[in-house]
């Protein structure tokens, strides 16, 4: 079970760093936070397959495609582009663009 955990956790560690380095720029995310866009975008990922060709599985292809998708989520969120993140200014105080 802790072999499962830990392979999980690398997994998800790689997918998230891929997802990352898909978009340009930089992003501040922690390593926990990589970890966590990438065990939800491979989540993600392996529904949408299911769903579609009730089979399991999903690969990595399509795991970092919706980790990407969720890095990009997070980027706009904090009012970044797809090409430009959020100015470092804006993430510490959101009041500062009242």
């Amino acid at each position: 079970m802790i072999g499962y955990l830990i392979a999980l956790a690398i997994t998800g560690l790689v997918v998230g760093a891929l997802a990352r380095l898909a978009l340009p720029g930089r992003d501040p995310l922690s390593i926990f936070q990589t970890l966590l866009v990438g065990l939800a975008g491979s989540f993600a990922a392996g529904l949408l397959y299911a769903a579609l060709f009730h089979r399991n599985g999903g690969g990595i292809l399509l795991s970092v495609l919706f980790s990407t998708a969720i890095v990009y989520a997070i980027r706009r969120a904090r009012g970044g582009s797809l090409t430009r993140p959020a100015p470092r200014d804006e993430l510490r105080d959101p009041r500062s663009r009242l």
